[in-house]
C-alpha cells in the first residue's frame, strides 16, 4: 500500500537538504542574494481523488493536473477542500481555455499568443473572477519537436503579451527538459528567468525539476519542482 504522508517527507526532506546545499554554493561564491523557497507542486495526474485527499491530510495543497476533464471531474468531487490549489501544468487546445480559466488558479503551459487571449478574454467575460489567473510559460529549453513550448528567442515577445492582460499575472517561467539534459540547458532557464524577473515584478516563479532532476533544478534557482510518481506511485498504464 502507498503511504503518501511518508512519500511526501521524503521529498519534502529531499527539497530541503537540495535547498540547503544551494544556500552554501551560494555563499560560497560571494553572492549576497538568498536562494527563494521552493514550493512542492504534487502531479496528481491520473490518480484518483481519495489520493489527493490523503495529501492534503498530509499537508499538501498544491496540485498539477494535465488532462482536463479528469482534473475538472477530481475538482469536482473535492471542492470541500477549498485549501487547494489547481495547477493545469498540460499542453492547452484552444477549445479547452474556458475551463482552465474557470476551474484552475495557476496555469503552467502558455506557450503561445492565442491561448494567453482566449485565457484572459474568458476571465474578462465572466465577472465573477476578481483574481487573476497566475501563469507561467512554457519554454521548450531543449528545442524537442515532440514537446510544447516557446522558442527561447520569443519568450520576451510573449510575456509582453501576457503582462498587457489584465486577468493574467505573469509568475514565471516552465520547462521540462530532455532526458539526461546537461548543465548548460538548466543554467540558461535560470539566466532567462534572472532576466524576466528584471523586467516584471510580478515574476518570482521558475517551475522547473521532476524527480529525477530535482537537485539540478534547484541548484540552478527553481522555485517550484513537479513531483508525481515518488509521491502517488507508478502510473496505472491504459
Amino acid at each position: 500500500m502507498i503511504n503518501i504522508k511518508n512519500n511526501i517527507d521524503k521529498i519534502k526532506a529531499q527539497i530541503q537538504q537540495a535547498c540547503q546545499e544551494n544556500v552554501r554554493l551560494t555563499a560560497d561564491a560571494g553572492s549576497a542574494n538568498i536562494p527563494s523557497p521552493v514550493t512542492l507542486l504534487a502531479v496528481s495526474k491520473t490518480k484518483p481523488a481519495e489520493l489527493i485527499e490523503q495529501a492534503h491530510l498530509a499537508g499538501q495543497n498544491d496540485f498539477g493536473e494535465n488532462y482536463l476533464q479528469e482534473a475538472i471531474d477530481k475538482i469536482t468531487q473535492l471542492a470541500h477542500l477549498p485549501q487547494l490549489t489547481w495547477h493545469f501544468i498540460g499542453p492547452i487546445q484552444s477549445n479547452k481555455t474556458k475551463q482552465i480559466a474557470h476551474n484552475f488558479s495557476w496555469v503552467h503551459s502558455i506557450d503561445r499568443e492565442r491561448i494567453a487571449l482566449r485565457l484572459n478574454q474568458h476571465l474578462t467575460e465572466d465577472g465573477s473572477h476578481n483574481t487573476p489567473l497566475n501563469v507561467c510559460l512554457q519554454v521548450n529549453i531543449s528545442n524537442e519537436a515532440s514537446k510544447s513550448g516557446v522558442a527561447i528567442k520569443d519568450v520576451f515577445t510573449l510575456a509582453e503579451i501576457v503582462n498587457n492582460c489584465d486577468k493574467l499575472t505573469l509568475r514565471g517561467l516552465m520547462a521540462v527538459p530532455e532526458k539526461n539534459a546537461d548543465k548548460a540547458c538548466y543554467q540558461e532557464m535560470q539566466i532567462l528567468f534572472a532576466q524576466l524577473k528584471k523586467t516584471y515584478p510580478s515574476v518570482d516563479t521558475l517551475s522547473l525539476g521532476m524527480s529525477s532532476d530535482l537537485e539540478q533544478a534547484i541548484a540552478h534557482g527553481s522555485t517550484m519542482v513537479r513531483i508525481g510518481t515518488a509521491i502517488f506511485g507508478e502510473r496505472v498504464k491504459n
